[in-house]
């Protein structure tokens, strides 16, 4: 089993920039890829990063140059610097840990509000 709790969501101006957090516990050894998706109201959960135990990371094309995700492996942490945000971004933002095996853990999700 493996727990998630993400932290840093909130309101910011069109513009400005948040870092989310995710902290891992439990089973963590077991993590192999950790990453962030986001929903929006009325849409589809979608990937906005992941990073990989080894440093590999994919960005989707409408966060790429804006989002950088980064994992501190020792204290089972993954973070989601959010910079140049834009009112699309606004979404639920939801961490996610994949384990050995594929099955999937999620948090609790951190909303963002980016205001025009």
């Amino acid at each position: 089993q493996v727990q998630l709790v993400e932290s840093g969501g909130g309101l910011v101006q069109a513009g400005g920039s948040l870092r989310l957090s995710c902290a891992a516990s439990g089973s963590t050894f077991s993590i192999t890829t950790m990453g962030w998706y986001r929903q929006a109201p009325g849409k589809q959960r979608e990937l906005v990063a992941d990073i990989t135990r080894g440093g590999s990371s994919y960005y989707a094309a409408s966060v790429k140059g804006r989002f950088t995700i980064s994992r501190d492996i020792p204290n089972n942490t993954v973070y989601l610097q959010m910079n140049s945000l834009k009112p699309e971004d606004t979404a639920d933002y939801y961490c996610n840990a994949l384990i050995t095996g594929n099955n999937n853990y999620w948090g609790q999700g951190t909303q963002v509000t980016v205001s025009s």
